[in-house]
């Protein structure tokens, strides 16, 4: 894998329904430390999130933009942000579990999907994944459903399990002179 996808809200941060306001994110414990090592592997970072109270009016995407800036500050930078706001019923093919996040953020990335993870803690982001043809790995929260954990391909009880559990899959650590270790 060259690219880890992840989903922003249980995933990365503690989850607050249409969350405008930036000093309202809480990382997740252990996201930071998970992220850099990926980092220090050379293996490029994004986010897919769905968004739909900017659809429902709730928010617009330049509070979402200052969110995700507040989650960059915490977490460090991500080489791209993909956000769906559409509403579920709007029938776009963005909006988790359709593929589009992931094939805009594999295409924004210039890397096929099939070299990208995605991680996430519901099943719409496992779908997504698979529609894309992405690995996915699901990190079940409280919010997330029996028969979401049981239909999931890999299963981590965390971010940290979730990126040991592609260890193997993913690229190589870079070397000191900045090339793929061999």
């Amino acid at each position: 894998m060259d690219v880890v996808l992840l989903d922003r809200d249980g995933t990365l941060v503690h989850d607050e329904p249409y969350n405008a306001d930036p000093e309202a994110v809480r990382p997740l414990p252990g996201a930071r430390e998970a992220l850099d090592g990926l980092r220090a592997r050379g293996v490029r970072l994004g986010v897919v999130t769905n968004q739909s109270g900017i659809g429902r009016g709730l928010l617009t995407r330049a509070q979402v933009d200052t969110v995700h800036a507040r989650v960059s500050d915490f977490l460090g930078a991500f080489e791209t942000w993909q956000v769906c706001p559409h509403t579920p019923g709007h029938g776009c093919t963005c909006r988790k579990p359709g593929p589009g996040l992931v094939l805009a953020a594999a295409a924004d990335l210039g890397v096929p999907p099939y070299r990208c993870a995605v991680i996430g803690d519901i099943g719409a982001d496992v779908g997504a994944a698979l529609a894309a043809g992405a690995t996915p790995v699901l990190v079940p929260t409280p919010a997330t459903r029996p028969q979401e954990v049981a239909a999931a391909p890999l299963v981590a009880a965390d971010l940290a399990a979730a990126v040991e559990a592609l260890k193997d899959r993913l690229a190589a650590p870079a070397d000191a002179t900045g090339g793929a270790a061999r």
